[in-house]
């Protein structure tokens, strides 16, 4: 009886080893998950205010090209020489243009530019009051400018409704920032290339003539999104919603939404914000396909970036 009660006092001692161990590993895998979901917060927090420098920088560059075409209505309606102001407004839209296809990281570059806009702006303030003084500019003419000032001062506030419609937007991007920076795959084309490598297109096609699956895109443009190497992960899905895979082609599977999915095939493109041209291949290894509608998705960095599908007839 002794013997029986110490076996069953260390199963016990056993079964409460076991208990702590197993505590043990989930407080550890919290900590992961926390520091995880911490760093994640970061990330979302840097891109939010990148987004908000951007579209601050916009702002104040609308507002300058406003205010450089009223100097140069008034000064011309004084007579006085506007081609510099005319060269100015010319290189402040090639900003304005440049700052739309730039690195949201370059913003700081913008800043100078800016404060040598507004100097030139106050520099112009000079310059007309010197004209008017020289002119002796009339009653009327002054009802005339005051008039212009006022539409100055809507379109200002038209501007200044924008920046809190901007800001307004800028809470909802900060609420999905990460998807802001998501790629987007456009102009989705699905080919069939047969045995002999002939291209086949039209998005129907017959199931003995098809070799491989050619899926063709160009990734849009995206200020906010890194530009980097990226991986491009493609799922085609059969018309009963199986994923097409076979690891000897190059098949395998990828994290979504915190959990493990197959992908059919996969590229590495190096990012460039160009709208530059994917392509991607998947080889049916010699496995005959259903007949049906077939779904292609498209997949990178988290986010579902595109879906297209085509027909085995």
């Amino acid at each position: 009886m002794d013997y029986n009660q110490e076996q069953k006092q260390d199963r016990k001692n056993l079964l409460w080893a076991a208990l702590a161990v197993l505590a043990l590993l989930n407080l550890v895998l919290l900590y992961f998950f926390y520091q995880e979901r911490q760093e994640n917060v970061n990330k979302d927090t840097i891109i939010a205010a990148k987004t908000e420098e951007v579209l601050n920088t916009k702002t104040k560059l609308d507002s300058i090209s406003v205010q450089l075409d009223a100097k140069i209505a008034e000064i011309q309606q004084l007579g006085g020489s506007v081609d510099s102001l005319v060269a100015l407004k010319e290189q402040l839209e090639r900003d304005k243009q440049n700052l739309r296809i730039s690195n949201a990281s370059s913003i700081k570059q913008y800043e100078g530019k800016i404060r040598s806009y507004e100097a030139v702006l106050a520099q112009k303030d000079q310059d007309i009051r010197k004209l008017r003084e020289e002119l002796g500019i009339v009653t009327s003419r002054n009802e005339e400018l005051s008039q212009k000032v006022t539409g100055l001062q809507s379109e200002r506030q038209a501007l200044s409704d924008s920046v809190t419609t901007y800001s307004s937007r800028n809470r909802e991007l900060s609420e999905k920032v990460s998807l802001a920076s998501a790629l987007r795959a456009e102009e989705i084309s699905v080919n069939a290339i047969t045995t002999k490598g002939k291209e086949r297109e039209g998005g129907s096609f017959r199931a003995r003539r098809v070799d491989k699956i050619k899926v063709n895109f160009r990734l849009g443009e995206n200020p906010i999104a890194q530009q980097n190497q990226k991986e491009i992960y493609l799922r085609i899905l059969d018309p009963n919603g199986a994923v097409l895979s076979d690891m000897a082609t190059g098949s395998g599977a990828f994290m979504h939404n915190g959990r493990e999915i197959l992908y059919s095939s996969k590229g590495a493109v190096n990012y460039t914000n160009s709208r530059q041209a994917v392509d991607i291949l998947y080889g049916r290894g010699g496995t005959p396909l259903k007949e049906g509608k077939y779904t292609v998705e498209l997949y990178s960095e988290g986010f579902k970036i595109g879906q297209s599908d085509f027909t085995i007839r």
